[in-house]
């Protein structure tokens, strides 16, 4: 049997710290490289991700020690170049570096020694992204590091202008909550809105996702006026608008598909087709037939609302397909797995019931009973 792939074991390995230890090393004289790859590496295979991020920079502290206006200056000079700045997506550059982030975090102490823990993380994520790093920061002094964010937002590498967006989130995975009004980081949106890296884009319409969970009119408003403003190309736009509104959509918000271009109103008739049964472990059969005025917009989605212990039900909405209604409308037809042991929840034998959506609007529906 092969072996289960590690993540952690790759990220954060032997390799990776002789490597960290050489850059230190060549930065300053009295780093003890070997002694610092023995200490890290005396624990680091027993822990976990988060656990080794925080180990490592626990060990850099004690091998490179004394205040930030000290420490700072050797993690600048121990950086390699910054990542490709042609580069426009995907490029998060090496995660042995997220160590440093906690580093200097752990090292700001006071408000007096912000500005150079900022400078420190505008150099350490153009080589490794700093949201994690900054977040603390930002709940324990807003102000001053918002408005360092809003000076980023003009910076010539695309990581730190993705860092405004992405350090300021409300509801980053894994990354501690900040708590700031929804409304604070917005004039960061609005300049990064128009950036032309798409690794900043998508912050920026994740970003918008977020708010959309808690104030779904303040993203409607934010991206009708971008809209009217014309900064960004509209592919572009388009795309932001999509994946800025993808949780509302799901949810049906009838302003988020107006403002996609799908009427929630449209007048239509729909049909769906589904077997009577299927076996937990087989292919769900879908078939859809849509009907209506030639040339309207569409979007299918479809509902399954599945069995749960205890008499309960959950329902998860699925993407079908977008686009327009031809004179013979629209017939679709989807192979839905069922997969028998699944990752989120198990399976249960019964009746689902299944629901066709037409511009989140439910449309048609009809059960199918899952046999195990």
């Amino acid at each position: 049997m092969a072996e289960k792939f590690s993540l952690k074991d790759q990220l954060f390995n032997l390799q990776k710290t002789r490597y960290l230890a050489g850059l230190f090393a060549s930065a300053t004289s009295d780093f003890d490289a070997a002694g610092f790859e023995a200490s890290v590496m005396a624990r680091l295979l027993d822990l976990e991700l988060k656990d080794r991020i925080n180990w490592i920079a626990e060990q850099l502290a004690v091998y490179v020690p004394g205040p930030l206006s000290q420490v700072a200056p050797v993690i600048v000079a121990a950086l390699p170049p910054p990542l490709d700045p042609s580069l426009r997506d995907d490029d998060f550059g090496d995660f042995i570096f997220a160590p440093l982030g906690e580093w200097v975090t752990a090292l700001t102490t006071q408000e007096a020694d912000l500005p150079l823990a900022l400078d420190t993380l505008e150099a350490l994520t153009q080589r490794f992204s700093m949201e994690f790093a900054l977040r603390p920061l930002l709940k324990r002094w807003p102000d001053p590091v918002l408005s360092r964010m809003m000076q980023w937002t003009d910076h010539d590498h695309y990581h730190v202008r993705r860092l405004a967006s992405e350090g300021s989130r409300p509801r980053l995975p894994w990354g501690l909550a900040v708590n700031l009004p929804l409304e604070a980081p917005l004039p960061i949106l609005d300049r990064l809105h128009r950036d032309p890296a798409r690794f900043v884009t998508r912050s920026v319409a994740n970003h918008l996702n977020d708010i959309a969970k808690k104030e779904p009119q303040i993203v409607i408003d934010r991206l009708t006026d971008w809209q009217g403003q014309g900064m960004q190309a509209q592919k572009e736009l388009d795309w932001i608008t999509a994946h800025a509104l993808r949780g509302l959509v799901k949810a049906g918000d009838p302003r988020a598909l107006r403002l996609l271009g799908y009427d929630p109103d449209l007048e239509l008739t729909a049909r769906l087709q589904l077997p009577a049964s299927v076996r937990i472990g087989d292919k769900l059969a879908l078939g859809a037939d849509v009907q209506g005025v030639r040339g309207a917009r569409v979007l299918v989605d479809y509902a399954l609302t599945f069995q749960r212990a205890g008499g309960k039900t959950a329902t998860k909405v699925f993407k079908w397909k977008t686009g327009s209604l031809g004179a013979d409308g629209l017939s679709l037809q989807k192979s839905h797995p069922l997969k028998a042991q699944a990752s989120t929840f198990t399976l249960l034998p019964g009746a689902h019931r299944v629901t066709l959506l037409v511009n989140g609007v439910p449309r048609a529906e009809g059960e199918v009973e899952l046999l195990a």
